[in-house]
């Protein structure tokens, strides 16, 4: 464990040394593991951190919540995030950009924000029976904004971004692998093990190496733009503006914490039922 990780305390992101160039950082803002400013800044610490350590070569991304990896982002608090959410892009471009390789270890559910931050990592397992992969965003009226629409279909191809984003629903992992938005679908019981293997393997291995792999796949699949990203960002921001968009976001924020639950734990199945109420 570093020693900036009892710095931190309860921070909801934070830093554990698992062995010589191996570190995880943990997500663990319960009940949802919801995107929240405090996370932003603790995750800005964290990937700070890791740039400082000219050790690292792989770090894994999981959570310490039973059955979310990330929710979503935290619309009723948007504002915070500043205009254009800057340090999102920042992170995210930061860690594609990183010497190290990063993974994302998928356990439960990755929707919105979520799942935007996982297809921004280098590598991605999930639970064969836990994970729940998706883009929510349409059932509230907005489109995915923080990367989702470029860095999906990269992956997954034009037709099944289209499927994922327009349908709302949520994806199995044994689906999400066939369509490549992951790399492998593990067994439940295995997946902490594979990714302890995997993540050992390569931090083995030679730094200098890695980085040049990093470094040429990059230059032949090259991230979005800036241009691009900041563009769908600002239509998001657009549709989130309209008045019935508000209105289910102030309905929301009034519910009662096990109905909220209740529906995170369903967002897939009653996605489409709540949109058609208005």
């Amino acid at each position: 464990m570093s020693n900036s990780q009892d710095q931190r305390g309860d921070s909801p992101v934070r830093v554990e040394q698992a062995a010589p160039g191996y570190r995880r950082v943990i997500f663990d803002n319960p009940p949802l593991n919801l995107y929240d400013p405090e996370v932003e800044t603790a995750l800005a610490e964290a990937v700070a951190e890791l740039e400082a350590d000219p050790g690292v070569k792989v770090v894994v991304f999981d959570s310490a919540v039973p059955q979310f990896f990330m929710a979503h982002l935290n619309l009723g608090r948007i504002e915070e995030f500043g205009p254009g959410m800057p340090t999102w892009f920042d992170l995210v471009d930061r860690l594609g950009r990183a010497r190290f390789i990063t993974v994302g270890s998928l356990r439960g559910r990755a929707r919105g924000i979520g799942n935007e931050f996982l297809l921004a990592v280098d590598v991605r397992f999930a639970s064969r029976e836990h994970a729940v992969l998706g883009q929510l965003e349409i059932g509230t009226g907005i489109i995915p904004g923080c990367g989702g629409l470029q860095r999906l279909s990269r992956l997954t191809g034009r037709s099944r971004a289209l499927e994922i984003i327009a349908s709302g629903e949520d994806y199995d992992a044994e689906t999400a692998e066939r369509y490549g938005w992951i790399n492998r679908a593990v067994p439940d019981a295995e997946l902490d093990a594979f990714v302890e293997r995997f993540a050992r393997r390569v931090a083995s291995f030679d730094a200098d190496a890695l980085i040049a792999v990093k470094e040429l796949l990059n230059q032949e699949a090259p991230a979005p733009s800036a241009a691009s990203l900041a563009a769908t960002h600002a239509r998001m921001v657009e549709l989130l503006d309209r008045d019935f968009v508000q209105e289910r976001l102030r309905l929301s924020a009034k519910a009662a914490p096990e109905a909220v639950l209740d529906l995170e734990l369903h967002m897939g199945e009653r996605i489409g039922s709540r949109a058609l109420q208005h």
